[in-house]
């Protein structure tokens, strides 16, 4: 059994992971090649565990062991579509939500970032990737994240997300202003080990130049 606080290595070994997000207690089965929750996958855990989802259609992209639907599903969404890039991380997610006797219906899907179908979507929540992205522009997910809300996102929809401070978060609130976005942080976390603040934005997305309206969070929570 191990906590978020003990992880080590590359994040990527088997491990029977226990963590308490808002008031839920959580076991994880994560088996290796499947990616361990990190300090910014817990503080989006422990702000989506204070959010109401009734009655939502919610889209995550790269859900990983699954963790953040469990929130989203206790948290009242009346349905999910989950994302990640193989078949054994979505079939991981799976599990975890059968573990948790989830039972808001829920559809697995392998999809590459935003390019994912079955929108328009009342809500999408992301942890994107920062110090593996695997992109020399480590801007790259949160960039294509902002542009391409639009096509998944319902009108007055959100857009729940988390930023480091290493990929600058005032760019970011700047470009989605650009983008007819208001935008508000809703919690922040240092991690000292990382020598990185995480923050969760709240952008409410009003589209100013464009006639519909959309709502972001950032920085752990965005809404879109």
């Amino acid at each position: 059994m191990e906590t978020p606080e003990r992880r080590r290595g590359d994040n990527l070994y088997p491990v029977t992971l226990e963590t308490q997000l808002g008031d839920y207690s959580l076991n994880l089965d994560v088996p290796a090649g499947v990616w361990n929750p990190t300090p910014h996958g817990i503080h989006l855990g422990n702000m989506l565990a204070g959010m109401d989802f009734s009655g939502e259609h919610v889209l995550e992209l790269g859900t990983g062991c699954g963790i953040h639907a469990i929130i989203i599903a206790r948290q009242g969404a009346a349905k999910m579509t989950l994302t990640d890039l193989e078949q054994p991380i979505l079939d991981n997610a799976r599990h975890n939500l059968a573990k948790h006797d989830v039972t808001c219906p829920t559809e697995y899907v392998l999809a590459d970032w935003t390019r994912a179908d079955g929108g328009p979507f009342d809500a999408l929540v992301t942890n994107p990737p920062f110090a593996k992205s695997g992109k020399r522009y480590r801007r790259y997910f949160v960039d294509t994240l902002i542009l391409d809300a639009h096509k998944l996102i319902r009108p007055r929809g959100r857009l729940i997300f988390v930023h480091s401070s290493m990929a600058d978060i005032p760019k970011s609130i700047d470009f989605m202003e650009q983008n007819g976005m208001s935008v508000r942080i809703v919690a922040k976390l240092r991690v000292l080990s990382a020598i990185t603040t995480l923050k969760i934005l709240y952008t409410s997305r009003k589209w100013r130049r464009f006639p519909v309206a959309i709502r972001f969070r950032m920085a752990h929570t965005t809404s879109v």
